[in-house]
């Protein structure tokens, strides 16, 4: 028992930080939301399909980089700090590689979203939104790459008061271009993207500042690429990509299925959405804090601590996302009026929102065993979960109930639903398994020793 109380609080004291640098993520993008959101509900809902169009690409091909907790937090259990810091530079060249791809692929997705039969007028007033939101993905993909690094040597404080000081720059930003202060004009929904803009710029510079003071072996580290490094990199991270790539596109897929619906309805979802989104930072944060510590087991070379890790990872995430299942379906009509004051989209969220609860558990579950399968290096089994549920299972049904069975964005929000508690369930599951095999191995390694 003393052996799970020590692993309670170092998960704790790593994990909570990392919980208020999502939150503080969200923040951003919920600050961006409630800002536009007094624009008009034109404004909110091009706001959501921007999001869309530009987090659905990027956020797929910037995933390749989760295969940094992997490989830092393994390298730092090992002891081995200058293949952390080779695993760093790795990153970069990685993330400066995949930039070009990412953009060309935001700006590739407009014309499709216009064939796929979005309200012209959304799509008029979302496009220079995307185009103001792409130029940031250098320094998003950048700092990416950094935040994996410093979180796999357990250093996770930097990361949360950055999050808090580039919040402060997003709302002075919105401020100024959403509006129209000190002398700029008010660009709306455009002056929202030029705000994260900055916020992003910001937060590359700040974590790269922490990076160079961890950085321990100069001389050790070369700055050109090390292209077997950064292929190994992009095995573990590929399929870590392709998980995320499946979640993020099935909901990018039912934003365009819901924009058919107007603008009211869509600006309904988007709450509902970013509502849920917000409260999935809680246990994205816990996985985080669970694939640096069953990595840091592993490179340690004990299996039994990875063990205990990830299932204590697992019981804080349930924790976490069962209170927020409670407010979701309690109290859907106050979080809703944070956002929007029109009747019609608050009316809409709610209905959503009560939907979202019960698959709060399930998706807290699904993430945080998915970061402690990273740890493990395990990031196909994700991956092949999340194709199959969502989109052989849970999409077909929400688009069957929305269109064939009349319940319009509800319907949708049933299918994910039902996807997300089949994925919580098996990767729990697959964890178990997993678990018993790392305490399996290290019993016979100490039998052996």
């Amino acid at each position: 028992m003393s052996h799970f109380r020590e692993e309670l609080l170092a998960t704790l004291k790593l994990a909570a930080p990392i919980v208020g640098a999502e939150l503080g993520w969200m923040a951003m993008a919920s600050v961006d939301v409630a800002v536009v959101g007094r624009v008009s509900p034109l404004a909110l809902a091009a706001a959501s399909l921007g999001s869309m169009a530009f987090y659905s690409v990027s956020i797929s091909i910037v995933g390749v980089l989760l295969g940094l907790d992997t490989t830092v937090s393994q390298a730092h259990g090992a002891g081995d700090r200058a293949e952390c810091d080779r695993q760093l530079m790795a990153g970069i060249w990685l993330a400066l590689l995949l930039t070009p791809a990412a953009m060309l692929a935001v700006w590739a997705l407009v014309p499709v979203l216009a064939w796929a039969g979005v309200d012209p007028a959304v799509l008029s007033a979302a496009r220079p939104y995307i185009n103001a939101l792409n130029w940031s993905t250098p320094f998003l993909f950048l700092y990416f790459a950094l935040r994996r690094y410093i979180q796999g040597l357990h250093v996770v404080a930097p990361v949360m008061w950055t999050l808090v000081a580039a919040n402060l720059v997003n709302l002075v930003g919105n401020w100024v271009f959403v509006f129209g202060h000190l002398g700029f004009p008010a660009l709306g929904v455009t002056g929202s993207g030029w705000s994260t803009f900055v916020g992003r710029v910001f937060l590359a510079g700040c974590l790269g500042l922490v990076a160079w003071k961890l950085h321990q072996a100069p001389t050790e580290v070369s700055w050109a690429p090390d292209w077997k490094r950064i292929g190994a990199l992009i095995r573990v991270g590929l399929p870590a990509a392709g998980q995320m790539a499946a979640e993020v596109a099935v909901f990018g897929v039912v934003t365009t299925l819901v924009a058919r619906t107007g603008a009211a309805t869509l600006a309904g979802h988007q709450i509902a959405l970013t509502t849920v989104s917000t409260t999935f930072m809680m246990p994205l944060g816990i996985s985080a804090a669970a694939a640096v510590r069953v990595g840091f087991g592993i490179g340690a070379d004990d299996g039994r601590a990875a063990a205990r890790s990830g299932w204590t990872a697992l019981g804080l995430g349930a924790i976490a996302m069962s209170a927020a299942a409670a407010v979701l379906f309690f109290f859907p009509e106050p979080v809703a009026r944070i956002y929007s004051t029109e009747p019609a989209v608050i009316a809409g969220a709610v209905t959503i929102l009560r939907i979202a609860a019960f698959f709060q558990l399930f998706d807290g579950l699904q993430v945080v065993a998915t970061g402690a399968l990273r740890g493990k290096g395990d990031t196909h089994t994700p991956m092949l979960c999340h194709f199959v549920a969502y989109w052989v299972i849970g999409l077909p049904l929400g688009a069957w109930l929305c269109f064939s069975k009349g319940l319009g964005a509800p319907g949708l929000w049933g299918g994910l639903s039902l996807a997300l508690i089949l994925i919580g369930i098996t990767l729990t599951l697959v964890w178990r398994r997993a678990a018993r095999q790392l305490q399996f191995d290290a019993t016979i390694q100490k039998s052996r020793g």
